[in-house]
């Protein structure tokens, strides 16, 4: 097929990323990239898969130790410095989240501002927790109204929670099934806890079509009558219906009706995105994927061409 697909879930580990695990660091439970990155790689990856664009994330946070203070800062300044480079060498082939430091919301709304005012990436990655803070705690306040000010798409990628997947892993790879679940607890706390009535023009991108949460959609309205946390904000069914089907979700590992289906009962089709997920899947996985999103009975042919593209332009504009 030509190449028309806008990824939107798609991993840079090229350059500082590359660095960073030649060093010693290790993906959750030891998983690998199935390639090691490079722009040569993935534009043959991408014309293979009829992908026009990709909007790279490198979805790590990192702060700073007690050896090296300043290096989640300096790791997001370069990891964004790189993916600006490779935006301005292939013209409407990259985009990319922005990567932030998870020392403060100083350092990270330092470097957002950076990111899109001077380097003018397109967007912001958050992970589902930062080091075991979520989203509805008060360390986010800050980041979160910035954002919500500045209408910016943020994609929201999954990351081990430290309280818990060390606990219930089993010692496997997180992305099967902790990955969904966090991002599920993440966004459930930030609606518990009032977020998204503070911040109504937030534009999150949830990866794998939001992990756990729709299939709890119902679920977490009718609790909001039954009586909430000490913490958390006055809210309704209205309200959480609403919230979820203002997110985005997007397809990476995610293209079934076991996925789809769920989702088109929080929000519309117009509300979810494509997505690969490579390298972190390999292409034959993520060939599976695209094929059960081509073959869902769930979405019309209309729709499916919505989500492989159109949806993102109401986001990304520039790439029309």
């Amino acid at each position: 097929m030509p190449a028309q697909r806008i990824d939107v879930h798609a991993h840079y580990t090229g350059g500082t990323v590359e660095e960073t695990f030649r060093s010693g660091f290790t993906l959750a439970g030891g998983f690998k990239m199935s390639v090691e990155w490079s722009p040569r790689e993935a534009l043959a990856y991408m014309d293979g898969q009829g992908i026009a664009t990709q909007i790279l994330s490198a979805p790590w946070t990192f702060s700073g130790t007690a050896e090296d203070p300043g290096f989640g800062i300096r790791w997001a300044r370069s990891v964004n410095e790189e993916c600006a480079q490779l935006v301005e060498e292939h013209p409407g082939r990259f985009g990319a989240f922005a990567a932030l430091p998870g020392d403060s919301a100083e350092a990270m709304l330092d470097e957002l501002a950076y990111a899109l005012d001077t380097l003018g990436l397109d967007g912001v990655m958050l992970n589902s927790n930062t080091a075991g803070r979520y989203l509805g705690e008060e360390w986010a306040e800050p980041l979160l109204a910035e954002l919500d000010r500045r209408k910016v798409p943020v994609f929201l990628h999954p990351i081990d929670s430290p309280v818990i997947a060390g606990h219930l892993g089993f010692g496997r790879a997180s992305s099967i099934c902790e990955f969904p679940f966090d991002t599920a607890r993440n966004i459930i706390n930030a609606l518990y806890r009032g977020v998204f009535q503070r911040y109504p023009d937030l534009k999150l991108i949830l990866a794998h079509c939001g992990g756990a949460l729709p299939t709890l959609g119902w679920r977490l309205a009718e609790h909001s009558t039954m009586g909430t946390g000490p913490k958390d904000a006055a809210i309704d069914p209205a309200h959480v219906t609403d919230a979820l089907s203002k997110l985005y979700y997007e397809t990476a590992l995610a293209g079934g009706r076991h996925s789809i289906l769920p989702t088109l009962e929080v929000t519309g089709a117009d509300h979810i995105l494509f997505g690969t997920d490579w390298p972190a899947a390999p292409e034959p996985t993520v060939e599976r994927t695209i094929e059960q999103l081509m073959t869902n009975s769930s979405l019309t042919e209309a729709q499916l061409a919505a989500v492989q593209h159109d949806n993102a332009l109401a986001l990304f504009p520039r790439f029309a």
